[in-house]
């Protein structure tokens, strides 16, 4: 769906312990991760899932990824010849790498990928420091 918009929950995200760990039988998104410009983006390919039944939630700096993709197959067992495709339910929590503003975070999905994105506080700069030795 083309730029669908829809809210993060920073309400519904579980508690740390809870969050890096998936439930058994739930599969795992692949991420990418990158700065551009500005912003923080996330992205994740999602083909076959509804706007509706994805949770996007941000807590402090744990961003979990919730979803269901549904299987509409009505084959029986046996009449699969090959079934890579996972369907059913999905996690994936990260840490982000920078510190951004939560509260400005927009998600999309657009040809089958999420995209998040969000603000950077501010442009990461590099600081060299050197050890000086103790007398």
């Amino acid at each position: 769906m083309s730029n669908q918009f829809f809210p993060v929950d920073y309400a519904s995200t579980p508690a740390p312990e809870e969050a890096w760990s998936p439930a058994l039988n739930e599969g795992e998104l692949a991420l990418d991760v990158f700065r551009d410009g500005k912003d923080l983006v996330i992205r994740s390919p999602v083909a076959g899932v509804r706007p509706e039944d994805i949770d996007v939630a941000l807590n402090g700096d744990l961003l979990t990824i919730r979803g269901t993709r549904e299987d509409r197959a009505q084959a029986f067992e046996e009449d699969w010849f090959v079934r890579e495709c996972y369907w059913g339910s999905f996690s994936r929590s990260i840490v982000l790498p920078l510190d951004v503003f939560a509260d400005q975070t927009q998600a999309t999905i657009r040809n089958g990928v999420l995209e998040i994105r969000i603000p950077l506080r501010q442009m990461e700069h590099r600081v060299t420091i050197r050890a000086v030795a103790e007398e």
